[in-house]
């Protein structure tokens, strides 16, 4: 439960619900009142500043994404990557921990092995209906995640997932 409840608090920013797939525009943003499945159509504006609003995807996996589950997507892997950048030696143990305590439980923490320097895992975060998937790979200042797409029902098979 505890889990679930993190998933929903980590998208609140995101458009609510889980239909509608994302084919063009951004994200909405919270103070939007529109459906999840009416994003805008047209070219978005670069906010002032150094902040990018990110573009949603025309082409590839992640089109396969419901508006919701595309909007988590940056968000997740932002919090993940913010935790395991600074984490010296990173151990499959000392991952599996810190993504725990980011709220991440054992029965979605899939493949996390060790090679060299580097510990590669996956998350399945498919709730709702969506398909957003984790792919993983801590190495300190070197770390990547990146969101990826699994198959809306059945076991989660890191093998299976399609990557940007």
């Amino acid at each position: 439960m505890a889990f679930l409840e993190m998933l929903d608090e980590v998208a609140r920013p995101c458009p609510s619900g889980a239909a509608g797939t994302v084919h063009s525009g951004p994200p909405q943003g919270p103070q939007s009142n529109a459906p999840a499945d009416e994003l805008p159509t047209s070219p978005p504006q670069t906010p002032p500043g150094d902040a990018t609003e990110p573009i949603a995807p025309t082409a590839g996996p992640e089109v396969e994404l419901n508006a919701r589950d595309w909007c988590a997507k940056s968000l997740h892997e932002e919090r993940i990557i913010q935790a395991l950048l600074d984490l010296a030696d990173p151990t499959p143990a000392k991952v599996r921990k810190i993504l725990n305590d980011l709220g991440y439980i054992d029965e979605r923490i899939h493949d996390l092995k060790q090679s060299g320097a580097t510990t590669r895992f996956y998350l399945d975060l498919r709730d709702k209906g969506g398909q957003l998937c984790m792919d993983g790979s801590a190495a300190g200042a070197e770390t990547i995640v990146d969101g990826c797409v699994a198959p809306e029902t059945g076991p989660f098979r890191p093998n299976k997932r399609n990557h940007p």
